[in-house]
């Protein structure tokens, strides 16, 4: 019963960090779903089901589970994204330490984000 509550604790802060990710330069949002639906597989199969039926988000995290792949147009969207946040970062007065890891933590995701299969 406890391990259920917290699988969908963890399925409703992941889809709520998801839905704020959409207004949120910075803030990603497909692993949040990825994640949510993950956990909602754990402990909240109607929402698992929901998430997979869904009309927008469904065939994304179906082809996740079978093949690992990501579509080519979340790809660039995921891109210009990185890029917009690293650019306000760099504007920003963040400290240059930060600014040098969040760049090359983005870097990475975007190498490893663009060698998945599509």
């Amino acid at each position: 019963m406890i391990r259920r509550f917290l699988w969908r604790c963890v399925a409703s802060v992941a889809m709520l960090l998801a839905l704020a990710g959409i207004p949120l330069p910075g803030l990603p949002t497909v692993p949040f779903i990825l994640l949510s639906a993950w956990a909602a597989g754990k402990g909240w199969p109607e929402f698992e089901l929901w998430l997979l039926n869904h009309p927008r988000y469904g065939p994304s995290i179906r082809q996740w589970r079978e093949h690992g792949s990501v579509s080519r147009k979340a790809k660039y969207l995921a891109l210009i994204m990185m890029i917009f946040s690293a650019s306000l970062l760099w504007l920003s007065p963040a400290p240059l330490l930060a600014q040098i890891l969040v760049t090359t933590i983005l870097l990475g995701t975007a190498t490893w984000l663009w060698r998945r299969p599509e």
